[in-house]
């Protein structure tokens, strides 16, 4: 027996997966990665992710969870439902043959990404120009976030009540907005300091106006004139601000990247990648033998907290009703049985090896862009804190799927022991005794303004939700 035969019977490697499709996946996994571009030029906040998903899932014959509580609708098996929680969350059910209380197959993702938040009194003038201060919201490094063009995205309720929805900075006849950076011709002390250190968060200030009104006794004629422009477009005054939600993100579309166009770089693909894939694979599930659930989440990047977060108990409370309208005899015991029964992928991203920082990662032990959907046993900092470290036995399952729906997939985890780390919504929904696994996109850049997906990853990372739902 020569080498080659006994290395292939010995050892194992991971397959690229450019390498395991034909000519005519190749052209589906590239259409398949126009519709996800579409999907994140039009969500780039929570609010608009859970109303295109919406949007989305009634076309496809999805209800309303409100229609079948009042009696408007039957929960038969085969019943498509959604559940909008607050607008900025949504879980969506394909109810199973089985009684919910047997257990659900989850894939559960979030759909809000690190950004910036206007301060609810941000407008002011210095210099003869105008600025608005923010607060990041999730773990940015904050340098990235100047020199770039920005939008304004979100929602101002005026004084008598009326919501308005502002878009500000994505159409091309629109102005963009930048935080500035220091010339490096004076950036001596700047330089000195740590990376993290060279841009504040008190100093993530938006450069939006330079027109002064014409009357010279007002105090901060630049300022007046933002506000007075605000006023006339959009009937907005400076104490709207107060109770306003706007989030600022980079005013970039999704792109294709690399000369061979195999990759994406886009803002928000940490998890809107994910949540677009579990979306597309449970519109493709109908009558499964257990109920099929996808969760999309708020507040992942900030500890998951709040009435939209995955420690809310929104998603245990659906559960509930559902087995109120499916059961003659409702108790809480059952709806602890069919959380205990579920299984779940925790459909977050990953991190992928980059040459240019190796030193890093355990090149043996780290995803790679292009050798498909990753599964990560245990994520956590340094001693597994924090981590779900999901069970051998679900691992195995979960693989065995993964092999028999030609799923081309690889294991890593997020970087060397002593590095860093990480966490997702996996620990969350164990603690109701689920067997929980993360599963999801390789990324290279995660966090930055533009991250980078390879296609071929997105694509098996559907297939492989759509496998684990069946």
């Amino acid at each position: 027996m020569d080498k080659t035969n006994i290395d292939d019977q010995l050892t194992f490697k991971f397959k690229n997966g450019w390498n395991c499709i034909d000519d005519s996946t190749h052209d589906e996994v590239f259409k398949f990665s126009e519709e996800y571009k579409d999907f994140l030029d039009k969500g780039k906040t929570e609010r608009e992710c859970t109303k295109e998903i919406i949007k989305r899932v009634k076309k496809n014959g999805y209800k309303d969870i409100e229609l079948f509580i009042n009696g408007e609708e039957k929960i038969v098996p085969g019943a498509k439902i959604y559940a909008n929680n607050k607008e900025k969350s949504v879980v969506l059910f394909v109810i199973g043959a089985e009684d919910i209380e047997r257990g659900m197959k989850v894939v559960a993702a979030h759909i809000d990404s690190p950004r910036l938040d206007l301060k609810a009194f941000p407008l002011y003038e210095d210099g003869g120009l105008a600025l608005l201060k923010t607060h990041y919201y999730g773990g940015i490094k904050k340098y990235q976030w100047t020199a770039i063009p920005l939008a304004f995205h979100g929602v101002v309720m005026t004084k008598n009540g009326e919501k308005i929805e502002i878009v500000v900075g994505e159409d091309e006849n629109d102005p963009v907005f930048y935080i500035t950076d220091l010339l490096p011709h004076l950036a001596k002390n700047q330089q000195d300091k740590k990376l993290s250190e060279g841009i504040s968060g008190e100093g993530l200030n938006i450069l939006t106006g330079n027109i002064p009104c014409k009357n010279e006794d007002i105090k901060d004629p630049v300022k007046y004139n933002i506000l007075k422009l605000l006023k006339d477009k959009y009937a907005i005054e400076e104490k709207d601000f107060l109770t306003a939600e706007i989030e600022v993100v980079p005013a970039i579309k999704a792109k294709d990247v690399g000369l061979d166009r195999s990759m994406i770089g886009a803002y928000g693909q940490d998890d809107r990648v994910c949540a677009y894939t579990a979306l597309k694979a449970i519109l493709e599930i109908s009558n499964p033998k257990n109920t099929a659930v996808t969760i999309l989440v708020d507040k992942e990047e900030i500890g998951s907290v709040g009435n939209t977060g995955m420690q809310s108990r929104f998603f245990e409370n659906l559960v509930a009703e559902l087995i109120a309208l499916q059961s003659e005899q409702f108790s809480d015991l059952k709806v602890r049985r069919a959380l205990a029964n579920s299984k779940v992928l925790s459909a977050d991203v990953g991190c992928g090896f980059d040459p240019n920082y190796p030193d890093v990662v355990d090149k043996r032990n780290v995803a790679y862009i292009g050798k498909g959907v990753l599964v990560s046993k245990y994520t956590g900092a340094r001693g597994k804190s924090g981590s779900n470290d999901a069970n051998v036995e679900f691992v195995y399952e979960v693989g065995k799927i993964f092999d028999e729906n030609n799923v081309v997939w690889q294991v890593g985890e997020l970087g060397k022991v002593d590095q860093g780390g990480g966490g997702t919504i996996a620990y969350i929904l164990a603690n109701y005794g689920a067997e929980v696994i993360d599963c999801g996109v390789p990324l290279l850049s995660m966090h930055a303004p533009a991250e980078i997906s390879s296609k071929i990853d997105i694509y098996m990372t559907y297939k492989a939700y759509k496998a684990f739902f069946k």
